[in-house]
Formats: C-alpha cells, structure tokens, sequence
C-alpha cells in the first residue's frame, strides 16, 4: 500500500507510476467515446470538459484549474463522455486507471477523499443546472455573476457563454446593455 500524507487528491498524481503532459492551445486530452485509459488533474493552465450538442452548439461540462481533477467520473466508466480540451499553457499529470482503481481499493484515505471531491463536484453541477434552468439570458448571466462575482476580461466572454448555454452574441448584447 502507498501512503500519501493528508490524502489530497492532488498527491495522488505525484506517486509511483504517474506521468506529466503538456498541452498546445485548443489540443484534446481526450474524445467522448473514447476507453478510459487514465485519470488527470490540472497543474497548469486549464482544461475545459465539452460536450457538443446536435444543434452544434457546445456546452462547458466542467472547467478544470490548477489541483481540478479532470472528468473524475471517468474513474467507474468504460469511456469518456465528452471532450477534454486544452487551454492556454496547460498540463497535467496522469496515472492510469489500473493503478488508480488498484489504490482506490486497498487505501480508505483515498476513497474517502475522492468520495469528498465527487461531493463537491456534485453541488458545483447542481448549481450550474439551476443556472441552466432559467429562461432568460440576464437571469443566467445573474445567477453566473452571484456564484463568480464579476466578468472576466471581454476577451473570455464567450466561454462565459458556453457555460450558461446562450450563443455569445446574445451574452454579448446583454453585457451591453447593463452598460448602458
């Protein structure tokens, strides 16, 4: 058995077996449908969990930071059930998800702490379905600025837009109008 001080899900990627990768802008990590080969978490950059609709659009699952744990799901499935795209200067590190079920059997600080970290993912979707639910573009954009507290800068706008499900133009139209 491994012992990992202080189980954080984060230590768990630096033991015996894990790998490092770097990401290019906009490269995928993975597909939808793809096996689930290994589990990551973010330690630089950004990864953003995508799923695209049959109308075309794109819907932001899950935008995983620096300590995130991409798709943990993916750790009790046979695939992927969406895309993991790469932003700016990202990368992770891996361990396989032999390994990873292999500890997460015999260490019951590690299941413990991943039980806590699909807790708290489960009230972070929770909350994004609320924001889903309502009908209007100002009340998602109202319900996303009381849970993140002000805009990013105008050029992240659109991802804003994919999280909330409204086209960019309509977010940018309401921005512009609070404006005013």
């Amino acid at each position: 058995m491994i012992a990992i001080m202080l189980m954080d899900i984060p230590s768990l990627f630096r033991t015996a077996g894990t790998f490092e990768r770097r990401l290019s802008p906009g490269a995928y990590l993975f597909h939808q449908g793809k096996k689930v080969e290994s589990l990551f978490v973010v330690t630089a950059g950004e990864i953003q969990l995508v799923r695209h609709q049959t109308a075309g659009n794109a819907l932001v699952l899950q935008r995983a930071f620096v300590g995130a744990v991409v798709a943990e799901a993916s750790a009790f499935a046979e695939t992927y059930h969406c895309d993991a795209v790469a932003g700016p200067d990202t990368s992770v590190r891996g361990i396989s998800k032999p390994r990873f079920l292999e500890l997460f059997r015999t260490d019951p600080n590690l299941a413990e702490a991943w039980a806590a970290q699909l807790a708290r993912e489960v009230q972070t979707t929770r909350l994004r379905s609320e924001i889903l639910a309502l009908k209007t573009v100002a009340d998602r954009l109202d319900a996303w600025l009381a849970w993140h507290g002000s805009l990013p800068p105008k050029g992240e706008w659109h991802q804003i837009a994919r999280q909330i499900a409204v086209s960019p133009e309509a977010l940018y139209r309401e921005i512009a109008r609070r404006r005013r």
